[in-house]
C-alpha cells in the first residue's frame, strides 16, 4: 500500500509540475540552445532501483570543450554562466520529472549517481538502491554537496529505513527552502562533487599516510 501511495503521489505531483513549468522549460531549452547549441537535454545512464540502468535527463549545463589531445576539459572550465544559474536554482533538474512519470525515478529518494560507483560501495552503502532514486532526497536537504560521500550514503540508507509519504512531503518542502536559499550547490572548491573512489580505498589511503 505504501508503494502504491508513493507511486500515485509521484505521478500526480510530477504531472502537475510538468504542466505548470512546461512553458518555462521551453524558454530554458531555447536559452540552452542559443548558449551551448545541441543537445539541449543531457542524458546519462544511471543506476536505478536495484542498480538497474536507466537514462536520466537534465538540461545541459556544460560545453563539450576538449584539449589538444581530445580529452574533455575539467568541469569548472566547461560550466557556462547559464549552467551555473541553472544549477544554483536547480532548474537543470526539471527534465527529471519525465523520469518520474516513466517510473525510473521518484520525486524523493537517494540521488542517482554514476554506474561505476556500484562496485565501489560497501554492502551497507549499496542499500541506497533498495528504493527508486529521487530528484531530491534526505541527503540533499541535510547538506547536499557540502557533505562527504560517506555522510551522504549514511543519510541515504537512513531514508531507505525510514521512508514514508509524510517524510517525502517534508523533504519536498525542505527542498523548496534549500533551492530558494541556494544552499549546498557545489562541494567546496569544486564545480561538481569529486569522484567517489570507494570508502575502503579512502581508509587505506589514510592508513598509509599515518604510517609515513
Amino acid at each position: 500500500m505504501k508503494l502504491f501511495l508513493k507511486r500515485f503521489f509521484d505521478i500526480l505531483i510530477s504531472f502537475f509540475l510538468l504542466v505548470l513549468f512546461f512553458p518555462f522549460m521551453l524558454l530554458i531549452a531555447l536559452a540552452v540552445y542559443l548558449n551551448m547549441g545541441k543537445p539541449v537535454i543531457f542524458s546519462q545512464i544511471r543506476p536505478g532501483l536495484g542498480g538497474k540502468p536507466f537514462s536520466m535527463y537534465k538540461f545541459r549545463t556544460m560545453t563539450d570543450e576538449r584539449d589538444e589531445e581530445g580529452n574533455l576539459l575539467p568541469d569548472e572550465q566547461r560550466l557556462t554562466r547559464l549552467g551555473i544559474f541553472l544549477r544554483s536554482t536547480s532548474l537543470d533538474e526539471l527534465p527529471e520529472l519525465f523520469n518520474v512519470l516513466k517510473g525510473d525515478m521518484s520525486l524523493v529518494g537517494p540521488r542517482p549517481l554514476l554506474m561505476q560507483y556500484l562496485t565501489r560501495y560497501t554492502p551497507e552503502q549499496a542499500r541506497r538502491h533498495e528504493v527508486k532514486p529521487g530528484i531530491t532526497g534526505w541527503a540533499q536537504v541535510n547538506g547536499r554537496n557540502n557533505l562527504t560521500w560517506e555522510e551522504r550514503f549514511r543519510l541515504d540508507v537512513w531514508y531507505v529505513d525510514n521512508w514514508s509519504l509524510w517524510l517525502d512531503i517534508k523533504i519536498l518542502f525542505m527542498t523548496l527552502l534549500k533551492v530558494l536559499k541556494r544552499e549546498g550547490i557545489n562541494a567546496e572548491g569544486c564545480a561538481t562533487m569529486p569522484e567517489f573512489m570507494g570508502t575502503e580505498m579512502l581508509v587505506e589511503a589514510e592508513s598509509a599516510r599515518e604510517e609515513e
